[in-house]
């Protein structure tokens, strides 16, 4: 179901229950409506119009604690989200203006595959020693920015899209690396530093 609020359409989750009353709540721009099992669409309906005031005053609040919230980091930079309705997704200084969090994730993913191509087509050129051009692979990870199969394929940690360029490199450095000492040798480390010199440091900001 959808519900309108000064022309703009808002989603509205209703949650069946064994309840005996009816409960309205906003939480991420989404009206929730807790109810009874047999309480019926047309019911839920009327009492969102009967409503309509306090669903928009509380449509407010959620954007505000958005807003407070909302911020995250792209590139090594921290942005401040901002939710509006006059572009699909805008960059400027420390904010991002974006139609919707659901829009901007998706933009979030898509920078991410084409920023990892980049620099891993980028940092490939630069090795000397004959490896495999590897298959990227991207997911989110809990303790490793980077892995590498035997299969001549790489997966980064799509948390890594929050880091800045040198960061993302090293990563990726690291990895192809691993093509040619399957280990951390002191063999590895040396072919590391070949293509990172400051890897140590890093490394140490990674963690």
């Amino acid at each position: 179901m959808k519900y309108v609020v000064d022309g703009k359409e808002f989603e509205v989750i209703i949650n069946k229950k064994n309840n005996k009353n009816t409960y309205i709540k906003v939480e991420n721009s989404k009206i929730i409506v807790n109810t009874n099992y047999l309480v019926d669409n047309i019911y839920i309906k009327k009492l969102l119009d009967n409503n309509h005031d306090i669903i928009k005053k509380m449509l407010e609040r959620d954007f505000l604690k958005q807003q407070k919230n909302n911020s995250f980091y792209y590139l090594g930079n921290k942005y401040d989200i901002i939710v509006v309705n006059y572009c699909n997704i805008e960059i400027n200084n420390n904010k991002i203006f974006v139609k919707s969090i659901d829009y901007l994730n998706k933009w979030l993913k898509k920078q991410t595959e084409i920023i990892f191509k980049e620099r891993l087509d980028y940092i490939y050129n630069l090795f000397e020693e004959e490896i495999p051009y590897p298959k990227l692979k991207t997911r989110k990870m809990k303790t490793r920015w980077g892995v590498c199969s035997k299969n001549n394929s790489i997966t980064l940690n799509s948390e890594l899209i929050k880091y800045n360029y040198e960061q993302i490199d090293y990563v990726i450095i690291h990895e192809l690396s691993h093509f040619i000492y399957f280990d951390h040798s002191k063999n590895f480390w040396n072919l590391v530093s070949k293509y990172c010199n400051n890897y140590k440091e890093i490394r140490k900001s990674l963690k």
